[in-house]
């Protein structure tokens, strides 16, 4: 039997306002606060307290509907969603039924090596709602915590476009990319303040790859998705889940919703999925419809430069490799950071008269030594990025002295290491700690003479055919010249004088 995947999304992303959707409480979403300090009657649910729209909210959800390309609704309006929990105080959240924001919009993404490399994932609809609060549960009780009750949620609805679960991250990791560009929202799964549902089917194709029927059969909704690498493994558990079901002739009846547990990689079934009519939307009382237009007019300026866009100027104008790219604009800050350090390496290149330093090498170590040995540094002490001590001229700095083998590799990593550590410039802490410092041609040479002469019995062993001796060599040049040496350049010369008869 020949089954293809059917997957479509829904994703909240906490809006980084700075109050709550329908008050003036604090938005605490996206920072960790004592429980229930961020609270008044509107989050509370107190009889005869009158919800009003966070407008810096709505101009956020609009600028987000034109970033993807959709149709902003003229005349919009909030409505009532019914349902019980303990986390929803009013029994009801406001949110959007059929005015949202936006609809009708797409995001394109690419998927190197996938299946389909290039895919347009369509956008049903973008809409704005409150959050609900939080249940802790400790020592056999259940707390609430009301912080979150009400903040800004923009939640975003794709069409069942996506075929893998591969797709399914990659769609993911585009919009924080965007998300995060426009300002709206750090969108960090790990912290909640991005979080994600996944709709999952399967339908039958016949021998030629059509589907047997057009029409989609009942999906299963898959919850507890807090990072990109739970949702493609939820998603790949129940694609072999489903399949079973399917080759064993009983597929799927109803919509279900299942819960992810990380523990196990499994899914277990939660509830039988609600349907529209169980929510008995109807519109808001309390707040009147709002006109768009003019909002839209406006964001249409405030748009700025979007995340493929500024990875593809990031390949062509800087050389970087496309995957270093992808992984620097996700995020804003260190794609400023790179910025600047191009920017003051190009300084460097045409005062000292240097042009003919390869563009795509120069591209290459400062990918590798900052988002792999720096950001691995930074992690390490729990420091964020825009946090960091190192400014990007001396990280420029940094960079031009490795690219002129003034710095080995063992001496780079302890300069960007007291880097880190402290506001010193990559030339002081050399100079603070000897470190560098170049070597003639002529000094060089002489270290590799006295290394070949003062060890005989490895020089012969070698010429024996022992060619795996040269990392030792490598190593006594390396001490003899206390590391002032580009290990490359010691290699070349070690071959000449070891091959010599």
């Amino acid at each position: 039997m020949n089954l293809e995947t059917i997957i479509g999304l829904e994703i909240h992303v906490q809006m980084k306002t700075a109050s709550k959707m329908f008050c003036g409480c604090a938005n605490g979403s996206q920072e960790q606060t004592e429980p229930n300090t961020h609270v008044c009657p509107v989050c509370l649910a107190h009889p005869g307290a009158l919800p009003v729209p966070n407008k810096k909210a709505i101009k956020m959800a609009v600028l987000a509907g034109l970033a993807l390309s959709g149709q902003i609704t003229e005349l919009s309006k909030f409505d009532r969603k019914h349902y019980f929990y303990p986390d929803l105080p009013k029994g009801y959240q406001i949110s959007q039924y059929d005015k949202p924001v936006m609809r009708n919009g797409f995001l394109e993404i690419e998927v190197p090596k996938g299946e389909r490399e290039a895919v347009k994932v369509r956008i049903h609809r973008l809409h704005l709602e409150e959050d609900a609060a939080k249940n802790l549960h400790a020592g056999g009780q259940t707390y609430t915590d009301f912080n979150r009750a009400g903040c800004p949620l923009a939640e975003i609805v794709t069409e069942p476009d996506l075929r893998t679960p591969r797709e399914a991250r990659v769609f993911l990791q585009e919009l924080q990319a965007l998300v995060r560009e426009l300002g709206i929202s750090n969108a960090d799964m790990e912290k909640g303040q991005m979080r994600c549902d996944a709709n999952i089917s399967l339908r039958e194709l016949d021998e030629r790859g059509n589907a047997v029927s057009q029409t989609l059969n009942q999906k299963t909704e898959i919850k507890n998705l807090n990072s990109f690498r739970s949702v493609e493994h939820a998603l790949e558990y129940e694609i072999k889940r489903q399949t079973k079901l399917w080759l064993d002739g009983t597929p799927p009846l109803t919509q279900t919703t299942r819960g992810w547990n990380d523990d196990t990689g499994k899914t277990i079934e939660q509830r039988e999925k609600e349907g529209l009519a169980d929510y008995r939307y109807f519109q808001e009382p309390d707040i009147p419809a709002f006109d768009l237009r003019e909002i839209e007019q406006n964001a249409r300026t405030l748009v700025p430069e979007l995340p493929w866009e500024k990875r593809a100027r990031f390949t062509s104008e800087y050389g970087l490799r496309s995957e270093d790219a992808r992984q620097i604009v996700a995020d804003p800050d260190i794609a400023a950071f790179t910025e600047q350090v191009f920017s003051e390496l190009s300084a460097w290149l045409s005062s000292e008269g240097v042009e003919e330093f390869d563009q795509r090498k120069l591209a290459n170590l400062v990918s590798g030594w900052m988002l792999s040995k720096l950001q691995g540094e930074l992690n390490e002490r729990g420091i964020e990025w825009k946090d960091s001590k190192i400014t990007p001229e001396n990280f420029a700095e940094f960079i031009k002295l490795v690219a002129m083998r003034q710095l080995n590799t063992k001496s780079a990593n302890t300069v960007l290491h007291q880097m880190v550590e402290s506001e010193k410039d990559p030339s002081q802490i050399m100079e603070d700690s000897m470190l560098g410092g170049s070597l003639d041609a002529g000094e060089i040479a002489n270290a590799v003479l006295n290394v070949v002469n003062n060890n005989p019995n490895e020089t012969k062993r070698y010429k024996e055919g022992k060619k795996e001796l040269l990392q030792f060599f490598i190593g006594m040049v390396m001490k003899e010249t206390q590391g002032k040496v580009d290990p490359a350049m010691a290699k070349n010369m070690l071959l000449v004088e070891l091959e010599k008869e």
